[in-house]
C-alpha cells in the first residue's frame, strides 16, 4: 500500500464506505466512529467459547451483560390484564438460570428452542426473586453440531468469540459482522513501527494483528496480535509526545535572566533552602536562561517548597520587564497565593511587581482595572483561576506560565494561556500529586521533570486513623470528642465532607472532582449511601456536646468569592475554630494553627485526594492528626483506598497504590485530552517497561529522521492521532 499523495490511507476510509451507511451511523451515534481505523481500534474486551458457558451466579442486578448461555425450557402464556403473550425462555449455564422475557413475540420459539446455545446480551433485572433480561439481543449458534465429538466440532466449541463493548442499541455481534466486513477486505498496510523495530521486539505485520485479534483461530493468535498492538499504541504516543516536544524547542524564546530582584529576594529569606528546592531551582533557572521555552513539571510533596519555587522563577522574569501568570483551580486557592506571594515578596518588592488576581467572580471595576494592569504590564505577577483563559486577557510581555496542580487542567488549557504570549512563553507546572514514572512517560512525556522530595525543617509528621464505622459505629461520637480535645488545647480543624446539601449532592463548582469509584460491587454501598453534607453536617456540629460554644462554619463553592474570602481569613486569624468544608480547601490552604483533619465519607474520595487534604494539616508546630471516617467495609476496594492512606505519609508510595487501585481513566484523567489520555489496550499500572521500550525507540526513530520524512506511515499514524485530538476538542466545545 502507497500512502504518498493523493492515495487515502485505509485506516483513514469514512466508515461508511466499507460497511455501509446504516451500520455507519449507527456506530457513529454509539461510539463516535467516524473511520475504518475507529472501528479496527474497538477492540475485544474478552473473548468467550460456544463450548463454554457464562456463570449466571456472577450476574448483578441493572448491570449489562453479554453472556453465553444454553436454552433449556420455553414457555408461551397469555397475560392477564390485557390482550397478549409473554414468552418465556430459560436459559442456564449448567448451574443457574437465567429467564428471557419477550412480550407479543411468540414466532422467537421458533428459533431458542431447548438445546440451542448462544449469545444473549440485554441488562439484568429482578422479578420476583428471578433474575431476567426483558427483551434481550441474541445470536444463537447455528454452525457445527457442539455434540458431535469430532475434530472439526471440538475446533467449533473452542474457537474464541470477540465480546465487544456494546450499547443498548449496537450489540456485540453487530461490531462483530461490521468489523468481519472491514478485516475481509481490509488491503495490506504500511506499518507505522518501522521494520528494524517490529523485529527486535519480535512484533507481527499490523494487517495481521488486526485479522487476528478480531478473528482468532485460537488464544495464541488474539493473545499475539494484543502484544503487537499494545506496542503500537505505546510507540505512536511516545512518538507524538517526543514530535511536540521537539516542536516546541524549535521555537524561540525570551531568555530571562537573574539579577537583582532574585538576589534581594533570597538575601532576605528567613530560612535556608532545601537541597533539594536548590536544585530543582538551578534547573528551572537554566531553562529560563536558554532562548528555547522552558517546559518543566515540578512535583513534590504538600509543604514542601513548590510555590517557593516558582516565586524565584517569576522574579527572574520580571527583572527583564516580562510578566508570569499563575493558573490555580479554585478560587480560594488563587486568593490564598495573591495573599502568600504579596506577603513573600515584602512591601516594597510588591509594589513594584504589583502582583494581581483575576478570577471569575470578580466585581466588574475590579475586574477592568486588574484587565488593564495586565495589558499595560504594570503588573508583573498575575494570579488566576480559568478567568486567565478569556479572550479579553491581554499580556504585555507574558515570559512565564505557571499552572499549579496540573492534573485539574486540560492540556487545552494550558496551550490556551501559552499562546497569550508573543513569544513562546517558559511554562512551569506544580504538582503536589506524585506521579509515577510511567504515568509521566504517558501523560507529561513532553515535559522535564523536577522532583522536590524533601520538607522544609519544622514540619512536624502526621497521624493518620481510620474510623471504620461499618466496625465500630461507637466511634462516631468519639471522632467529635477528640476534635473537641485539639481545640482544648487552643487548635483548630477541618470537617471535610463530599457534598454541599442532600439536593445537589457533589454539585460544587470549586470543588476538585476526584471519583474514585470503578465501578465494582464495592463501590454499590457507597452510592448507595447518601453522602454526608455541609448543610447537614454543620448544624449538626454546632450542638455536639464537645465542640459547644466553638464557632463552627461552612465553606463551599456556591459561596460567594467574598463569603469565601472572609471565611478563610477568619479561619487564619483564629476566629472560627472548625470549618465544614468540601474539597474547595483540597490543594494549597495554609493555617499553622489547624491541627486536626476529619474527613467523613473518606471512601468517597480518591488517594490522592486524601492525601492532598491531610497535607492542610502539621503545617505549623503543631502535631497533625487525621481521622479517615468511613462506612465502607472491610475487605472492599473503597476500604482498602482509605487504609492505604492512612499506612502512609510517602507520596510517591500512594501514587504507586493509587495507580495500582484505580481505573486507567481515572489514573490518566479525563481532562487530560488531546489524544493523550484515549488508550485502548495500555494499561500504565502494568505497561512501565513496554512504555518505557516504546519511548526508546520512538527516540531512536526521531533522531535519525526528525521530519519522518522516510517513515511516512508512523507519519500518517502521528496525523490520525491529532485529527483524532482535533474532533475531540470540538466535540468538547
Amino acid at each position: 500500500m502507497n500512502t504518498g499523495p493523493g492515495v487515502v490511507d485505509p485506516l483513514s476510509a469514512k466508515l461508511s464506505s466499507a460497511v455501509g451507511d446504516r451500520s455507519a451511523n449507527s456506530l457513529k451515534k454509539a461510539f463516535g466512529m467516524l473511520t475504518v481505523g475507529d472501528l479496527l481500534t474497538h477492540y475485544p474486551r474478552r473473548y468467550a467459547r460456544r463450548g463454554e458457558l457464562t456463570a449466571l451466579s456472577e450476574l448483578r442486578v441493572d448491570e449489562s451483560v453479554t453472556i453465553v448461555a444454553e436454552v433449556i425450557e420455553v414457555v408461551e402464556r397469555s397475560m392477564r390484564q390485557r390482550r397478549g403473550s409473554i414468552l418465556e425462555v430459560r436459559i442456564t449455564d449448567g448451574k443457574g438460570i437465567l429467564v428471557l422475557t419477550f412480550f407479543n413475540q411468540a414466532w422467537r420459539k421458533n428459533d431458542l428452542t431447548p438445546g440451542k446455545r448462544g449469545i444473549f446480551a440485554g441488562k439484568v433485572g429482578e422479578y420476583r426473586g428471578t433474575r431476567q433480561l426483558a427483551h434481550p439481543d441474541y445470536e444463537l449458534f447455528d454452525e457445527g453440531d457442539e455434540r458431535d465429538s469430532g475434530p472439526e466440532a471440538k475446533k467449533w466449541a473452542m474457537q474464541p468469540i470477540p465480546i465487544y463493548p456494546a450499547t443498548s442499541t449496537v450489540a456485540s455481534w453487530q461490531i462483530a459482522k461490521a468489523l468481519e466486513v472491514v478485516v475481509t477486505s481490509l488491503p495490506p498496510l504500511d506499518d507505522p513501527v518501522p521494520a528494524e523495530v517490529r523485529a527486535e521486539q519480535q512484533l507481527i505485520d499490523l494487517r495481521q494483528a488486526y485479522q487476528w485479534v478480531h478473528r482468532p483461530d485460537d488464544d495464541s493468535q488474539w493473545r499475539r496480535a494484543r502484544d503487537t498492538l499494545r506496542f503500537h499504541e505505546a510507540f505512536v504516543l511516545q512518538a507524538a509526545l517526543l514530535q511536540q516536544r521537539a516542536a516546541l524547542r524549535a521555537q524561540p524564546a525570551t531568555p530571562r535572566t537573574p539579577g537583582l530582584e532574585l538576589a534581594g529576594f533570597d538575601a532576605e529569606l528567613p530560612f535556608t533552602l532545601t537541597d533539594d528546592q536548590v536544585l530543582v531551582g538551578d534547573e528551572v533557572a537554566r531553562d529560563l536562561a536558554a532562548p528555547v521555552p522552558m517546559n518543566r513539571l515540578v512535583q513534590g510533596e504538600v509543604g514542601s517548597g513548590k510555590t517557593l519555587v516558582a516565586v524565584r522563577a517569576m522574579l527572574t522574569v520580571a527583572e527583564s520587564g516580562g510578566q508570569s501568570a499563575l493558573l490555580a483551580p479554585t478560587e480560594v486557592l488563587a486568593a490564598q497565593h495573591l495573599r502568600s506571594i504579596v506577603h513573600t515578596l515584602g512591601p516594597d518588592r510588591a509594589a513594584r511587581l504589583r502582583p494581581v488576581l483575576l478570577t471569575g467572580q470578580l466585581p466588574t471595576a475590579e475586574r477592568r482595572k486588574a484587565l488593564l494592569a495586565i495589558a499595560s504590564g504594570a503588573s508583573r505577577i498575575v494570579i488566576g483561576t480559568h478567568a486567565l483563559l478569556g479572550d479579553q486577557v491581554q499580556f504585555a510581555d507574558l515570559g512565564l506560565v505557571v499552572v499549579d496542580e496540573q492534573h485539574r487542567f486540560g492540556v487545552e488549557q494550558r496551550e490556551s494561556l501559552r499562546r497569550k504570549g508573543a513569544r513562546p512563553p517558559h511554562v512551569l507546572v506544580l504538582t503536589a500529586t506524585p506521579i509515577p514514572r510511567t504515568v509521566a512517560m504517558t501523560v507529561f512525556g513532553d515535559l522535564d521533570i523536577s522532583t522536590i522530595a524533601m520538607l522544609p525543617a519544622g514540619r512536624t509528621p502526621i497521624v493518620s486513623h481510620v474510623v471504620p464505622l461499618a466496625d465500630k459505629p461507637g466511634w462516631w461520637n468519639r471522632v467529635w470528642q477528640r476534635l473537641g480535645e485539639e481545640l482544648e488545647l487552643g487548635r483548630q480543624g477541618f470537617v471535610v465532607v463530599p457534598a454541599i446539601d442532600p439536593a445537589t449532592r457533589e454539585d460544587d463548582p470549586d470543588a476538585l472532582a476526584d471519583d474514585p469509584s470503578d465501578g465494582s460491587a464495592d463501590d454499590v454501598d457507597a452510592v448507595a449511601r447518601p453522602p454526608a453534607t455541609v448543610t447537614e453536617l454543620t448544624p449538626l456540629l454546632r450542638s455536639h456536646p464537645a465542640l459547644a460554644e466553638r464557632r463552627v462554619e461552612p465553606l463551599h463553592g456556591r459561596m460567594s468569592t467574598d463569603e469565601k474570602d472572609a471565611t478563610m481569613q477568619a479561619f487564619a486569624r483564629g476566629e472560627i475554630d472548625v470549618l465544614v468544608a468540601t474539597t474547595v480547601i483540597e490543594v494549597g490552604v495554609d493555617v499553622p494553627n489547624a491541627s486536626t483533619m476529619v474527613v467523613v465519607d473518606a471512601d468517597r474520595f480518591g488517594v490522592s485526594q486524601l492525601h492532598q487534604l491531610r497535607g492542610r494539616v502539621g503545617r505549623g508546630g503543631v502535631p497533625g492528626l487525621c481521622l479517615f471516617v468511613t462506612a465502607a467495609l472491610p475487605e472492599t476496594l473503597a476500604r482498602q483506598r482509605v487504609e492505604a492512606v492512612a499506612s502512609t505519609l510517602d507520596g510517591f508510595e500512594l501514587a504507586q497504590i493509587d495507580l495500582e487501585l484505580r481505573r486507567e481513566g481515572d489514573v490518566l484523567g479525563a481532562t487530560q485530552s488531546g489524544g493523550r489520555s484515549s488508550l485502548k489496550l495500555l494499561r500504565v499500572a502494568t505497561d512501565g517497561d513496554l512504555i518505557g521500550t516504546a519511548r526508546e525507540a520512538a527516540a531512536g526513530v526521531l533522531e535519525g529522521d526528525p521530519t519522518l520524512g522516510e517513515h511516512p506511515a508512523l507519519r500518517s499514524a502521528l496525523d490520525r492521532r491529532l485529527d483524532d485530538a482535533a474532533r475531540e476538542f470540538l466535540a468538547k466545545s
